[in-house]
């Protein structure tokens, strides 16, 4: 069963200096029907304007993974780590026990716009961690690239999370296919440009919510940046 959500029904907040489409119930946005899929329980989509920021906040029990689109996010955590995300970039920090954190956008000049992505944990009250890794356009060009996963290996940051996630970049003829579990679910989000996926076409912010399918058909890309997820009931 694929259930496609259009992008002009996600939450909207405007809070001036951050602009954030949230895919499920997030803050002061509730929607019952959308309390998150399978263990995957938040997408920001933020845009965050020049010199602005959030200021130090804590987390519990949560792989919090940030992939930048466009500007930079500087991030600095109550573990140690004071590190720049640029475009392309993955950051992984791994919640457990409790962590600190701010993220700014120290430009003058350019808006930052970034994905914030929220997965429930496997195991709880771990240490918490960071990894950062940059992702070759290479690597997701015609192709599904494994970026985020249980076991971190290759281009993947490793997420304490029954959960795979893959990005790719689609355009013309390039396509692919990802096998899927049917006691598992999927979820797929369309991060810019238009694409078809199993015959059902998608535009920027679009998603489908998948479940009971042993496959997913990416084709007919026009600029498309693509995040599927592969997750835990």
């Amino acid at each position: 069963m694929l259930t496609l959500r259009k992008s002009q029904d996600r939450g909207y907040a405007d809070h001036g200096w951050l602009k954030s489409f949230h895919s499920f119930s997030f803050a002061g946005y509730h929607d019952p029907k959308f309390m998150g899929w399978g263990n995957l329980r938040v997408i920001n989509e933020d845009r965050v304007a020049a010199g602005m920021g959030f200021g130090k906040h804590s987390h519990q029990n949560m792989e919090i993974i940030s992939y930048v689109l466009s500007g930079k996010l500087a991030h600095e955590d109550s573990i140690g780590n004071i590190e720049t995300i640029p475009p392309g970039d993955i950051q992984r920090m791994s919640a457990g026990s409790g962590v600190s954190h701010s993220e700014f956008n120290h430009a003058q000049d350019q808006t930052t716009h970034f994905l914030q992505i929220w997965i429930e944990p496997k195991v709880l009250e771990i240490e918490p961690g960071y990894e950062q890794k940059s992702i070759p356009v290479a690597s997701k060009d015609g192709a599904l690239c494994l970026v985020a996963s249980p076991d971190g290996l290759h281009e993947a940051v490793k997420i304490h999370a029954d959960a795979k996630i893959y990005l790719g970049l689609f355009n013309g003829a390039q396509s692919a296919q990802l096998n899927l579990l049917a006691q598992r679910k999927a979820y797929v989000h369309l991060i810019r440009g238009a694409l078809s996926v199993n015959h059902i076409s998608l535009e920027a912010g679009d998603a489908l919510l998948i479940e009971n399918e042993s496959q997913l058909d990416l084709c007919n890309g026009v600029d498309a940046e693509i995040l599927v997820f592969d997750l835990s009931q």
